[in-house]
């Protein structure tokens, strides 16, 4: 798992490289072909990286779109879908029954597909018109890490090229560019992160209730968050909008708790609040942020503070918030004496 997660910032190049063209032209055969809305399913991790790709979907084009898990996907789509539609699925291996299901429930509606599957030759893609192929290598660990961020970088560079008409070509150009700096911001974070993160899952390796918020883009980072915890750690682990935490199970946080809460810059004076208030109840509150922040309180609202690099827009930065998440939950479970690459009672593929 440690091997996966450090190399991502190569296969995230490697991904830039492959397949930037493709999602140009699938982008330009989308629009000239007349899609009306898009929707978006997967399983688990992939689940999320399609909830972080709606987010960058509605903020960067003018596409309706909505999400649903593959497994409940035939149970809440209607049977006549009477606009043109394209589903995006999602699959690390292409061949989870829950997407193939999904896959051909959207055939069967007139649907047409487009698949994000690390796997060429795998059912997904074989039946889907439009492939997006993210080049992270095989993955042996059971808990997604590098398959969770090509993913990401796939739909994103979809999302930039169906963009083309809201964005000038200036402010293209310069998307363009900062979703491409993702591999050296990430390899940074990894670099300026990893001895800090070791000191944390140290620290905190007793807590067995953890919660983890975040909003806008980074709400589906706090569930894939959730997810690794469990994965990996055999924890509770719970992630949560973060407002939405304060609608009851803010009852939950005391001294037996821990809090992670993802924080982007324009949050952050607004967040602070909520972060003393946290404290206020017993529980240890980790704040995870970008540097070069100026906030008069920061590092007295929280007892830790995670300073990523910064540099990505927020519309991409579950690129970046995800991976110290990723590094705590590898340390934390080795800590505990697991083996996170072989969790018990779990499978790569679900069938």
């Amino acid at each position: 798992m440690l091997r996966e997660i450090l190399e991502e910032p190569t296969v995230l190049e490697a991904t830039i490289k492959a397949e930037a063209k493709t999602a140009r032209k699938i982008a330009q055969a989308v629009k000239s072909e007349g899609y009306e809305m898009f929707y978006i399913t997967g399983s688990g991790t992939s689940y999320h990286a399609g909830l972080a790709s709606q987010y960058a979907m509605s903020k960067l084009t003018n596409f309706s779109t909505s999400i649903l898990p593959a497994s409940e996907f035939q149970r809440w789509v209607p049977l006549k879908v009477r606009r043109k539609v394209l589903l995006i699925a999602i699959s690390q291996s292409g061949e989870s029954s829950d997407i193939i299901e999904a896959s051909e429930a959207a055939i069967s509606r007139g649907m047409t597909l487009l698949a994000i599957t690390n796997t060429r030759k795998s059912r997904l893609a074989k039946m889907s018109k439009y492939q997006l192929i993210p080049r992270s290598g095989k993955e042996k660990a059971v808990p997604a890490t590098k398959t969770y961020v090509t993913q990401l970088m796939s739909i994103f560079m979809f999302a930039v090229e169906l963009a083309k008409e809201n964005l000038s070509t200036e402010m293209l150009s310069q998307t363009r560019n900062e979703l491409f700096s993702a591999p050296q911001l990430v390899n940074q974070t990894l670099e300026f992160l990893s001895p800090q993160i070791q000191k944390l899952a140290e620290k905190y390796k007793q807590k067995n209730v953890i919660f983890i918020l975040g909003s806008g883009p980074n709400y589906a980072t706090a569930l894939e968050a959730a997810l690794k915890l469990k994965e990996t750690c055999m924890v509770f682990a719970e992630g949560f909008a973060t407002r939405e935490f304060l609608h009851g199970p803010m009852r939950l946080v005391d001294e037996r708790t821990l809090i992670i809460m993802l924080v982007s810059p324009d949050e952050l004076e607004t967040e602070l609040e909520l972060c003393r208030s946290l404290r206020s109840f017993g529980a240890p509150v980790v704040l995870i942020t970008e540097k070069d922040v100026s906030c008069a309180g920061l590092f007295e609202a929280a007892d830790d503070v995670v300073l990523a690099p910064s540099g990505l827009p927020e519309v991409f930065s579950p690129l970046l918030y995800v991976v110290p998440i990723q590094l705590f939950a590898y340390y934390n479970s080795v800590l505990r004496g697991l083996n996170p690459d072989k969790p018990e009672k779990l499978t790569k593929v679900v069938r």
